[in-house]
């Protein structure tokens, strides 16, 4: 624990700027670590608080109490009452809501800038003082559990990725579900959400990120008087877990109500190491995903969709940044008259021809442009710029490195994409699950990775 002299300090222990002079972070003597980004073509601010504390955090029998906390977040404090947060806050005429992810939990607020500090002190205050009562608790992990119904048992797409997820990895905490095991949300226990609280919601695990159109200096010290004053705790110990080789393809069949059948493939990669920002394969692994699937005539959509016709639907996936292992992810409807074996088949045939050809100057240029035009009208949004800057510091790649994550993208060469396609699109990392369509009632449910919470 840190000194309770220090904890209390009204003074930042560290405070750095952008050279543009327009994102500023500062760290408190309580662990906390503050991270403004101005922009000032608005009156409006984006507020988040970003716990370390995802899904990859819990243990077996435990499973979707990140979540769980997440909804009971909002059931009041010794000043609030239970469903006031969400009330004050639109009385000042701004939305909230929050996340949880494998990697972390996020609250935020969207609020004219003049109303700042009010949703400052109600999150800091809910940061320290929250309190529920288990009468609350059932009545939430009801909502939890028809959430759980609702985004993935009665939907094929989601129990595809959930099996995916359980077999592509064995050690990993990822290979549970966000929201939960349903046995597991069964047998929470109110002490169990407040062990979470307890364990991870501290000044010392947390990330608060502001952008929009504010003083730097002003925001410090609001959050100075406010997160600043709050005590640090020791946090919960985390095991790595790392996950060892796959020596082999995994195969997965599921029957479940569906219109039609589908087919999902993951395959391990590596993700961006923030002590490793010079290794290229991440790089090339995200220009490879939009080679696949970046743009309506990329090549899945075109050959698979439009010209063989095997496909309904396609897209391909990779998250650059994480805490944890990733899969280059492929998912696709089969199409009407086609079997899955086809389409298995045509995918692989697309996959052999990057391998074997690689892709052209050209078109790795037009992906290149695509991505980097994407990145600058991210960053037209207030509420984007934060995501940006809270989802990469919470897997420990700083703020100054995202525009060294760009530059690095563009200097990817067609033979670097070739060679990661080549590593790493093999069987031996391969995870395929197949949807056998059962006959269903209508359910067009969306598949969720994380799941957001509208209350």
């Amino acid at each position: 624990m840190i000194p309770m002299n220090a904890v209390f300090a009204n003074q930042t222990s560290s405070a750095s700027s952008s050279p543009d002079n327009l994102t500023h972070e500062y760290r408190f003597n309580n662990g906390l670590r503050l991270i403004v980004k101005e922009d000032h073509r608005a009156p409006t601010v984006a507020h988040m608080v970003w716990y370390k504390a995802g899904s990859m955090d819990e243990i077996n029998g435990r499973t979707g109490v990140a979540h769980v906390l997440e909804h009971m977040m909002f059931k009041g404090t010794k000043k609030v009452k239970a469903g006031d947060f969400s009330r004050l806050v639109a009385a000042v005429g701004g939305r909230e809501n929050a996340f949880t992810s494998q990697d972390y939990t996020a609250y935020f607020q969207q609020v004219e800038k003049s109303k700042l500090l009010d949703v400052i002190r109600l999150e800091s205050d809910r940061m320290a003082n929250l309190q529920f009562s288990d009468e609350e608790f059932q009545k939430e992990i009801q909502v939890v559990m028809e959430e759980r119904r609702l985004r993935t048992d009665d939907n094929p797409s989601s129990l595809m990725y959930e099996s995916l997820m359980a077999t592509a990895f064995m050690e990993s905490p990822y290979r549970h579900p966000i929201i939960g095991w349903m046995n597991d949300l069964e047998n929470l226990k109110p002490g169990d959400a407040r062990l979470w609280y307890q364990n991870w919601y501290a000044p010392n695990n947390a990330i608060v990120v502001i952008s929009g159109d504010v003083n730097p200096q002003e925001v410090k010290q609001w959050v100075d008087e406010t997160y600043g004053q709050l005590p640090s705790r020791e946090l919960a110990e985390r095991k790595p877990q790392l996950e060892p080789a796959q020596r082999g393809i995994k195969r997965v069949n599921i029957k479940a109500p569906a219109d039609g059948a589908q087919i999902t493939m993951g395959w391990k990669v590596p993700h961006l190491n923030p002590e490793r920002m010079e290794e290229i394969e991440p790089y090339a692994l995200e220009l490879l995903a939009a080679v696949l699937d970046g743009y309506d005539n990329a090549r899945l959509n075109r050959e698979l969709v439009r010209e063989k016709q095997v496909a309904n639907s396609i897209d391909a996936g990779y998250d650059l940044i994480s805490r944890g292992p990733q899969l280059f992810l492929i998912r696709a409807s089969v199409a009407k008259d086609k079997t899955v074996t086809q389409l298995e088949a045509a995918i692989r045939a697309s996959l052999q021809n990057i391998i074997n050809q690689g892709i052209s100057e050209a078109e790795l240029k037009r992906i290149q442009v695509r991505l980097l035009a994407k990145q600058i009208y991210k960053r037209d949004s207030i509420f984007a710029q934060a995501m940006e800057i809270g989802s990469s510091e919470i897997a420990g790649v700083s703020w100054r490195q995202l525009d060294t994550i760009q530059n690095r993208m563009q200097s990817i060469t067609p033979q670097q994409i070739q060679a990661v396609a080549k590593k790493y699109l093999q069987d031996e990392g391969l995870t395929l699950v197949t949807l056998d369509p059962q006959a269903r009632s209508n359910s067009k449910a969306e598949p969720q990775k994380s799941n957001l919470r509208s209350h």
